[in-house]
């Protein structure tokens, strides 16, 4: 073997292995207590994928899922808003499902929508049903985080992005 071909094999051996040190620091800080992060709102596809979210996510995750349903006033901005609240709470679990697709639609008629049910450990923390009507006619990301804050109901917020870069150094 060439000292080239040992150069490159030992090279592409220590990013292999800064790759893996990096998975199992992600991996024990999930499991220490931090839990999981998540990017983007999930989409639920029906009542049994609502009751799995709830029931086995992880401990410390709070759950906030949207129900809603097309072309109902508001719906389609809390939708917006959830997707811009993913970036600045990436410890939240942020889940819509239309209310059809819940088995149950028939207990979400329009004039209950848009609304948003709170778990964490499978406890169930907060149900606002119409939660528009407690914003005003145009509201953002920021009144719905507020709103939501008001009840105990967000973490606090984490660093910015881009703070778990400096991480990819630890050795």
């Amino acid at each position: 073997m060439s000292a080239q071909e040992y150069e490159l094999i030992k090279e592409d051996d220590e990013k292999s292995l800064h790759k893996y040190r990096k998975h199992c620091m992600q991996e024990m800080h999930e499991r220490l207590s931090f839990g999981p992060k998540f990017e983007g709102v999930y989409d639920l596809d029906s009542g049994e994928d609502f009751l799995e979210v709830i029931e086995k996510e992880h401990r410390l995750t709070v759950v906030v899922v949207h129900i809603y349903k097309d072309r109902v006033q508001g719906c389609e901005a809390l939708n917006s808003c959830m997707d811009c609240l993913t970036t600045e709470y990436p410890s939240v679990k942020f889940c819509r499902i239309s209310a059809a697709a819940t088995g149950a639609g028939e207990r979400f008629p329009d004039d209950v929508l848009p609304a948003l049910l709170v778990y964490k450990a499978g406890e169930f923390l907060g149900n606002f049903l119409a939660v528009t009507q407690h914003f005003s006619e145009e509201f953002f990301a920021t009144d719905v985080e507020a709103f939501l804050n008001e009840y105990g109901l967000l973490p606090e917020k984490e660093c910015g992005p881009g703070a778990d870069e400096d991480e990819a150094d630890v050795e």
